[in-house]
């Protein structure tokens, strides 16, 4: 599995013109499945990223976390985080898990960041959306699971 943790003051995410997600001050996670991927890499993703430590304390030092903070996630499904683009012009997407693997993990994803009582939003899994963002720093991480 492989992230991108982007720290915000605001997200969204829109499909066919509506918006479907939204939070305030918090993380937009883009989230990438591979073939490979289980349930274990899933909890260790949300454990690390609900406790990243990358808000601000009152001296402005990245030490605080998502949860520290009450802040929210926006979740947004990305195959294209597995597009390799090494050879030719058109990047080849053949690493990126199919639906039948992606979506139980992706589901599984929420309802771990829910058991931390985090609030989330999502994204619609396959859609083509459009996503706004204000980054806040920026802060921007990858993070790929153990052994990825």
């Amino acid at each position: 599995m492989r992230v991108v943790v982007q720290r915000v003051t605001k997200a969204q995410v829109s499909v066919e013109g509506n918006v479907i997600g939204k939070i305030k001050e918090g993380l937009l996670i883009l989230l990438g499945i591979t073939h490979g991927d289980n349930e274990k890499d899933t909890k260790w993703l949300v454990n690390k990223i609900s406790g990243l430590r990358i808000f601000s304390d009152g001296n402005g030092k990245m030490n605080k976390s998502i949860e520290d903070i009450e802040g929210e996630i926006l979740l947004i499904s990305q195959f294209t985080l597995y597009g390799d683009a090494r050879k030719g012009r058109r990047p080849s997407f053949i690493e990126a898990a199919k639906p039948d693997i992606a979506v139980p993990l992706y589901n599984k994803f929420i309802d771990l960041v829910k058991e931390k009582n985090i609030k989330i939003s999502v994204g619609e899994f396959g859609a083509d959306m459009k996503v706004e963002l204000l980054n806040d720093g920026p802060v921007t991480m990858i993070i790929d699971s153990p052994e990825k």
